[in-house]
């Protein structure tokens, strides 16, 4: 059904383009105006201000910018494509280049002079296509990290030097474990670790829950999963075959998934994606620890009468801390009605000039090293320590940094491990059920 689906919007999209229907619509696009999407409200006031810095270098150009959310992002561009109302320019998430690549929605920026080495390692490379060209320019990073409520792991006994070298392993858990049990409390007050817990009445979790993680478990067993070794392709950008069937990968979801068996971390049923994410349950006071990523800093730090802070991810069987390490970038789509404007706009967004000035709000790491380092001094002026974050980019003989899974049909892939990941989660179903579901995926990635 999702390969059928996705040949038709594939054929509806060539359809589209080939055709010229694209008419404009709601782009509000011409000679004079470069539109752009993005999804996050809380960068909207530093692209704001570097709309008004291009403006200023280049006068007759207008930027225009629609802010959506991250849902209504992804449906309304996606439409877009199709009727004609898709923006000139629009920030891309990396697990959804590899379909707009194979779509060809995308408008190849192989004449910007995007150099690899004016960004933080890794980023620009990501965005290059199967067939050699590049299709976006880096914009921000992120990685992820431990944050915790530092009054409930003070009353644990937890010292912050203590979280910052755990370690774990699928057999035992390691410190890691340890730790997270001990910070659970369940309704009579009795900790993880001590006799007579009832893991069936939690008042609070260890650990929060963030869902099953699809495929890719960016925010709940990444760091774990690469820690042990494992990847989830058999290279690093544009696999053919993805590698859930791993006894690695599977002994590590095993371990993770039985945290919520021990009472340690919700029951998958307390996880909502609208309205019960991780730094819910932390504000709530209902989890006393949670991975989350670089993006929801500012989240977690505007939480009131809470001292929140971070930890580094737990060191994992191959001696390695690890965490994905995720870039945005801005791409231009095919059909845009104003490619000069937008080359001249996706150029400056990845440049110095705005980087910086994004870097200043605070709100996101930038590609740039010059505008991390402006965040990052933005942060501290926050009075907010980001270091949990910034340590695995710089240090590499301690830390593993990897990227999301750059594959062929990516929503395939994620609409069967979601359910298959829940199965696990939710109901029971052994690890060894991800054999079929990795045969399934690889299978489409053969066609």
């Amino acid at each position: 059904m999702r390969l059928r689906t996705l040949t038709a919007l594939a054929g509806a999209l060539t359809l589209s383009l080939v055709t010229g229907c694209a008419q404009g619509g709601g782009t509000g696009a011409s000679s004079n105006t470069v539109t752009y999407w993005l999804w996050d409200a809380n960068q909207l006031p530093a692209y704001q201000a570097c709309a008004k810095g291009f403006e200023k270098e280049n006068p007759g150009l207008d930027v225009r910018i629609t802010q959506l959310g991250w849902s209504d992002y992804w449906t309304k561009l996606t439409a877009g494509f199709i009727a004609g109302t898709q923006p000139d320019v629009f920030t891309d998430h990396i697990q959804n280049f590899g379909q707009f690549a194979d779509l060809l929605v995308l408008e190849p920026l192989d004449d910007l002079g995007i150099d690899d080495s004016a960004y933080q390692p890794g980023l620009a490379a990501n965005w290059i296509g199967k067939d050699g060209h590049r299709y976006g320019a880096p914009k921000d990073w992120d990685t992820v990290a431990l944050f915790y409520n530092a009054r409930m792991t003070a009353d644990a006994g937890l010292a912050p030097e203590e979280l910052n070298s755990l370690s774990w392993n699928p057999e035992d858990g390691g410190t890691f474990e340890k730790a997270i049990a001990h910070l659970t409390i369940d309704r009579n007050g009795r900790r993880g670790d001590e006799p007579g817990f009832d893991r069936h009445h939690v008042k609070v979790y260890g650990l929060a829950t963030g869902g099953g993680g699809y495929g890719d478990g960016q925010t709940q067993w990444s760091n774990f999963a690469a820690s042990a070794g494992w990847n989830y392709l058999e290279k690093a950008r544009w696999g053919t075959k993805y590698q859930y069937d791993s006894r690695t990968f599977q002994s590590v979801i095993k371990w993770y998934f039985g945290l919520a068996k021990k009472g340690y971390m919700p029951p998958l049923t307390d996880y909502n994606v609208q309205s019960n994410q991780q730094n819910t349950q932390i504000a709530a006071g209902k989890a006393a620890t949670a991975f989350d990523g670089a993006w929801m800093i500012s989240t977690y730090a505007g939480f009131k009468g809470k001292d929140i802070r971070t930890a580094l991810t737990p060191a994992g069987p191959t001696g390695k801390r690890a965490t994905m390490m995720n870039g945005l970038a801005d791409s231009i789509t095919k059909a845009s009605k104003n490619k000069a404007g937008a080359r001249k706009w996706v150029s400056y967004l990845a440049s110095d000039a705005c980087q910086k000035v994004v870097g200043r709000y605070g709100v996101v790491f930038p590609a740039t090293p010059a505008g991390t380092e402006a965040a990052v001094a933005a942060y501290r002026k926050k009075g907010i320590d980001v270091s949990s974050f910034t340590e695995p980019v710089a240090d590499k003989k301690r830390f593993r940094t990897f990227s999301y899974p750059i594959a062929s049909y990516s929503a395939d892939m994620k609409a069967l491990m979601q359910p298959a990941m829940e199965d696990i989660y939710g109901n029971g179903k052994p690890v060894s059920s991800l054999d079929e579901t990795n045969d399934q995926i690889n299978l489409i990635l053969s066609q």
